[in-house]
């Protein structure tokens, strides 16, 4: 399994970049998808959406369907996408640490 090292801290991640376990994720882990992703600035909107996410995945085990996480947020889906270029699938549950969903997120 590949690796990505940052600010000292060594994350497991898969082919597409996800983190390996929902159990290894932290701020560290946020500020390198951050990066990655181009996001200047992480506002308390990113982090509602990454909270929602986080929360659903514990009760449920996957991330939640595009039209519930804009429904839980209270955002369009035009916004999320303009908070998370990449997407509510590869850019917001990844830098949640969650894993890569399998369906339509």
């Amino acid at each position: 399994m590949p690796t990505v090292e940052f600010e000292g801290h060594t994350f497991n991640v898969d082919e597409d970049g996800f983190i390996d376990s929902f159990e290894n994720f932290n701020e560290a882990w946020m500020r390198y998808v951050k990066k990655e992703e181009g996001i200047e600035e992480l506002t308390e909107e990113h982090r509602m959406v990454i909270q929602i996410l986080q929360d659903y995945y514990r009760k449920n085990g996957i991330a939640p369907m595009v039209r519930i996480l804009s429904k839980l947020t209270g955002f369009k889906l035009k916004h999320i996408y303009e908070l998370f270029p990449s997407g509510p699938g590869k850019g917001a549950c990844k830098m949640a640490g969650l894993p890569k969903p399998t369906g339509c997120v």
